[in-house]
């Protein structure tokens, strides 16, 4: 079991961030088969670039410092917030210093794969680092750019919830409801999924959360140079490799109010905005407005301000509408 000893001060610094790099790192660990595996329409449709990028450029070299409960900090830096942004990660993985890539890479790179002459040779190179985060942009950019609007969108949304549920409820709710594993006991936080892992002591830094669309449980990261850190399912992701495993089926909810508004309808789970939800469900900001407006005529919509959003969230009438049709 995993133990993390948690003060008033820790609470008080413990924030939410993104990280594209991580759910890249995941997204490829995945696709090789070294965790765990994506729905079975998301895999057929990335997996032949997938193999053509492990054939043209140095992705295998990447792969071979992966483990499926490990990989090198450098190719995933720490998140500076909500904002952060690929382009940001590569900066930082492209910067990393030379020799401390090398320690990961002499740690890291112990299997067959990295015994391959071709491997071999870019791990050893005096620039390993740069050719490793060449192949992780291209990767971005063919496998998960495309996506990434709609599955930040989702890690979003579990953030607003989340924060939600702080304000109301308190942080021991909060975090007991980012997995079942996970409990709040005397002061701290225990995760049982977790086998001779020990008490983490967060000594007032805080510990930092991070919502991923691709994580299979729970993940962490307990060295620097990454605070310690939390990386959970966000919610949403069921609902999206859901979507696109099988085709669109009418119900009640549809013949009664359309496919579009029942979509918006159901997807209000947990409050969001015009822009989350456009991107979540790949429609237009204007088309999500002009629905939205008309739910909220209809009485099964509220809306109220949060900094400098406006969130929309079911009305009562609204849930028993979702909860009959399900």
């Amino acid at each position: 079991m995993l133990r993390f000893e948690v003060s008033v001060d820790d609470l008080m610094r413990s924030r939410f961030a993104l990280s594209p790099a991580m759910d890249l790192c995941f997204l490829l660990r995945s696709l090789a088969g070294r965790d765990q595996p994506l729905p079975r329409t998301w895999a057929d449709r990335l997996r032949p670039t997938f193999e053509r990028l492990r054939r043209e450029t140095e992705l295998n070299a990447f792969l071979a410092l992966h483990t499926p409960r490990s990989g090198p900090d450098f190719v995933a830096p720490p998140p500076r917030g909500l904002h952060q942004t690929w382009a940001d990660d590569l900066v930082t993985i492209r910067a990393a210093p030379l020799e401390a890539a090398r320690r990961e890479i002499s740690t890291a790179a112990t299997g067959p794969s990295a015994r391959d002459p071709r491997v071999r040779a870019v791990l050893d190179s005096a620039d390993a680092v740069s050719r490793i985060a060449e192949a992780m942009d291209l990767a971005w950019h063919e496998l998960l750019a495309p996506d990434w609007p709609q599955l930040r969108a989702i890690c979003e949304r579990d953030v607003v919830h989340r924060v939600g549920v702080i304000g109301e409820h308190g942080w021991v709710t909060a975090v007991e409801s980012l997995h079942p594993s996970i409990a709040w006991r005397a002061g701290g936080i225990e995760i049982g999924h977790f086998r001779d892992v020990g008490t983490v002591r967060l000594a007032g830094d805080g510990l930092l959360l991070i919502p991923s669309v691709f994580v299979a449980n729970i993940a962490t990261h307990l060295e620097d140079p990454w605070p310690r850190t939390l990386i959970y399912g966000a919610r949403g992701t069921a609902a999206l490799w859901g979507a696109r495993e099988t085709a669109p089926r009418p119900d009640a909810l549809t013949a009664l109010i359309g496919r579009s508004r029942a979509r918006l309808l159901s997807a209000l789970d947990a409050p969001a905005s015009t822009s989350h939800l456009a991107r979540s469900l790949a429609m237009s900001p204007g088309a999500v407005g002009d629905h939205l407006a008309v739910l909220r005529d209809a009485g099964l919509l509220t809306r109220a301000r949060s900094g400098r959003s406006v969130l929309y969230r079911r009305t009562p009438l609204g849930e028993a509408l979702v909860a009959g049709s399900g």
